[in-house]
This record gives C-alpha cells, sequence and structure tokens, in this order.
C-alpha cells in the first residue's frame, strides 16, 4: 500500500510539473506572438521651429515679353530671293536679312530721273520769258507812238487856234494820237496775256519738276525697300517666307519677326494693397525705385540677375482692384524668351523674432492651418496655428507654436495624433545621396 501511493504521488507530479511547463511555454509564445505583432514606429522628417529678423515678401505672377518686338514685312512687291540668317539666331541692328529681287525697281528709278531731267528743261525754257520779252518790245514801240502823237497834237491845237495850221491837220493829229492810244492799250493788253501765259508756264514747268522729283524718290525708297535691315539687335525667330516666293502683293507680306530680349520686360498685376506697401517708403525704408525683384521660374530656379520698376500704370482697374505694372531684368545672352511664366517677388518689409516652419509642414484641415508637433517623447500632436506672411520657402507663425519645437515636414500621412514617431532632422534624399556617396 505505501508503494502504491508514492507512486501515485510521482506521477501526479510528473503531471503536475509537465502541465506547468506546457502552460509557460504557452505563456512565452503568446508574448513572443504579441512582441513580433507590434510594428515599429514611423520615420518622419522633422524641423526645429526658430525665430530670427526675415524680409516679408511679397509674389506676384506675370509673364515675360520683349523690351522691343518689330515685325519683319515686305514693303514692295518682288521676288525674295535671299534671306541672310539663321532662324533663332541673334541679329545686330543694321544686319542684312532679306533681299528682293531690285530690277523692276531699278529701271524704275531710271525712268523716273528721265523724266525728272526732263521737267527741268522744260521750266529753264519756261523761265527764259522770249515771248513777254517781245511783247514788252512791242508795247514800248507802241507807248513811243503814242507820245509822237500827243507832242503834234500839243503843238498842233494853238497853231489851229490862230488859223496857223489847217482843221485837216489838226483832226490828221487827233486821229493819229488816237489810234496810238489804242495800239497801246492792245499792245498792254497782249504783254499781260504772254506774262500770264508764262507764269502758268513756269508755275506748271515747277509743278512737274516737283512731282518727277517725288517720283525719283519714291523710286529711290522703292529701291531700298528690297534690301531689309534689322531695326534693333535681338533674336530672330522663324522665317515666314521662302525664297523665290511673291511678297508684297496687296498687303505687306510678314518675314519674321525680331524681339529684343534684354533686358526683358516681366508683366504683372499688382492689387491696391501691395501697391501701398510697395510705394510706402516707411516699410522698408526705400523708394519704390530702390525695389529689386527676385524672377522665379516654372521650374522653381531664381533668375540669377535681379530687376526693377519700369511701368507702373497710372489708375486702378475698377473691376479687378489691380494696377498693370511692368519690371526689368538683365538678361545676357537673352538666356530667357519672351512669354514664359514667372513669378515676382520683392521684399516689402522686415520682421524681428518671427517664428518659422516650412510651409512643407502647414496642412489646412476644415479652414483651419494645422501642424504635427512631436515632443519630446517622439509622440505626435495636432496644433491648430495662424500664419502670417510668407519669408522664401518658410511662413511666419503669429499663434500656436514657441520657438524650439519640433515639427513633421515629411511622412505626415504615416502618423496618427498620439502615436510615437522617429524623427530624423535628414530628408530620406538627403540621406540616400550621402550612402551613395
Amino acid at each position: 500500500m505505501k508503494i502504491m501511493h508514492e507512486r501515485t504521488l510521482t506521477v501526479s507530479t510528473a503531471v503536475s510539473l509537465i502541465a506547468a511547463a506546457l502552460l509557460s511555454a504557452g505563456c512565452k509564445s503568446k508574448n513572443a506572438a504579441n512582441l513580433a505583432a507590434a510594428p515599429p514606429p514611423p520615420s518622419v522628417i522633422v524641423a526645429e521651429v526658430n525665430t530670427k529678423t526675415i524680409p516679408i515678401y511679397s509674389e506676384f505672377v506675370g509673364q515675360t515679353g520683349a523690351l522691343e518686338t518689330v515685325e519683319l514685312r515686305a514693303r514692295v512687291e518682288g521676288i525674295l530671293e535671299k534671306a541672310y540668317f539663321k532662324e533663332g539666331s541673334f541679329v545686330k541692328k543694321g544686319q542684312l536679312l532679306f533681299t528682293i529681287d531690285k530690277r523692276p525697281f531699278t529701271a524704275s528709278l531710271q525712268s523716273a530721273k528721265a523724266v525728272a531731267s526732263k521737267a527741268a528743261a522744260d521750266l529753264l525754257q519756261a523761265q527764259e520769258r522770249s515771248d513777254v520779252v517781245q511783247a514788252q518790245a512791242e508795247l514800248a514801240d507802241a507807248q513811243s507812238v503814242l507820245t509822237r502823237a500827243d507832242q503834234d497834237v500839243e503843238r498842233l491845237v494853238p497853231l489851229a487856234k490862230e488859223k496857223a495850221v489847217t482843221e485837216q491837220d489838226l483832226d490828221a493829229a487827233l486821229a493819229a494820237q488816237k489810234s496810238a492810244r489804242a495800239q497801246v492799250d492792245a499792245r498792254k493788253a497782249n504783254l499781260a496775256n504772254k506774262e500770264g501765259a508764262v507764269k502758268y508756264t513756269i508755275e506748271r514747268a515747277q509743278a512737274e519738276v516737283s512731282a518727277a522729283k517725288a517720283r525719283v524718290t519714291q523710286a529711290e525708297l522703292d529701291l531700298s525697300y528690297c534690301d531689309i535691315y534689322s531695326p534693333i539687335s535681338g533674336i530672330i525667330g522663324f522665317l515666314q517666307v521662302d525664297e523665290g516666293n511673291l511678297v508684297g502683293r496687296g498687303d505687306a507680306t510678314l518675314l519674321a519677326t525680331v524681339s529684343a530680349a534684354d533686358p526683358l520686360m516681366v508683366d504683372f498685376n499688382i492689387s491696391e494693397t501691395d501697391y501701398l506697401k510697395l510705394s510706402d517708403p516707411k516699410n522698408s525704408g526705400r523708394t519704390r525705385g530702390d525695389l529689386r525683384f527676385d524672377l522665379l521660374l516654372s521650374d522653381e530656379s531664381v533668375h540669377p540677375f535681379q530687376g526693377t520698376f519700369k511701368v507702373l500704370d497710372r489708375t486702378v482697374d475698377p473691376q479687378t482692384g489691380t494696377m498693370k505694372a511692368q519690371a526689368a531684368f538683365p538678361n545676357p545672352g537673352t538666356h530667357l524668351r519672351p512669354g514664359q511664366f514667372a513669378r515676382l517677388r520683392v521684399a516689402v518689409a522686415e520682421r524681428e523674432n518671427a517664428i518659422l516652419v516650412p510651409q512643407r509642414a502647414i496642412q489646412e484641415l476644415q479652414g483651419a492651418k494645422t501642424v504635427y508637433v512631436v515632443d519630446a517623447k517622439n509622440t505626435v500632436s495636432v496644433r491648430t496655428v495662424k500664419i502670417g506672411d510668407k519669408a522664401d520657402k518658410d511662413v511666419v507663425v503669429l499663434d500656436g507654436l514657441s520657438s524650439g519645437e519640433r515639427v513633421i515636414v515629411e511622412g505626415m500621412q504615416k502618423v496618427r495624433p498620439g502615436g510615437q514617431v522617429n524623427p530624423s532632422t535628414t530628408s530620406s534624399e538627403s540621406a540616400t545621396k550621402t550612402a551613395g556617396s
């Protein structure tokens, strides 16, 4: 009986030990499974909130334009013989670009010069006044005859009273006087007619000379239009008409266009509020003419040369509340071309001890601006902030953040409020480049 009892105890103890071992093994397996199921905290990129004195920028959307644009057109009708440029290249002011067939215009010029020579000869002939000279001589003869007749009458009248001469002699003298006076009147009328005719002939000849000179000038102009030179220095566009085509018939055919793009103009609109900021010297201590613009291109690069105000419109458009403006930028080598999209940025003021966060850290949720803040224990919380002006790639936070706090700038889609994160201040892209090098 004693032996049986000891065996029973031994079996019970063994069963208990096995059960305890199995239970312990089950608990360890469950804990290991739980540990394996918990993911690591997501990696995010954070930036520290700091304070500094910054310029306050205003930005405007604009489009680049040429300082000068000239359309080269055929001003005379003819065959386009030659184009002397490469499309899209730089041309200088006064450079020969096109030639139109000159032969018809050379012939027209020679004909106009011949007509001008004939008109000049006709004028000289008219100015000789030979008919007038003859009429003047005839009038002088008639006046001499009248003078003799007057003298005969004056001598015979007193003699006739004294019966020294006959009445017949006096009547003959009076008749001769009357005839001489009529001849003088006729000669005067003839002279007046001759002078009028000669004057008309001279004036007509002078008009012919003037018209002939005008035709010569026009022919010379038409001939000069056969050579087309660049009126400005700039970039020339595509050739619009191939060599050998007839141009200038009916209208001035467009041949090519030249644009001067140095300096480069940028047209943009400015609001009333921004205009007051830019025009008030109290904001930055500078006048409007001292402002310097940065030009941000479509690829987010910045033009290496700053620009200045060129033109500001005289009035505000009452429908849009904006003013048209234009800024000029140096553009050596015409690197930029007219028609490009551009953004302009200008510092209008300075803000001291401004709290800055990167723009990409700001999220908008139901009209509110929020950021993800990471505390000292790497726990994430959502913070509503009030933002102000932009400062380059940062924005000014007016309320909601303090200097020294950390905000998430990359990886925000992987986090949740109250969760843990693995923060880093180096972007994954930079880390990859560093590892590769």
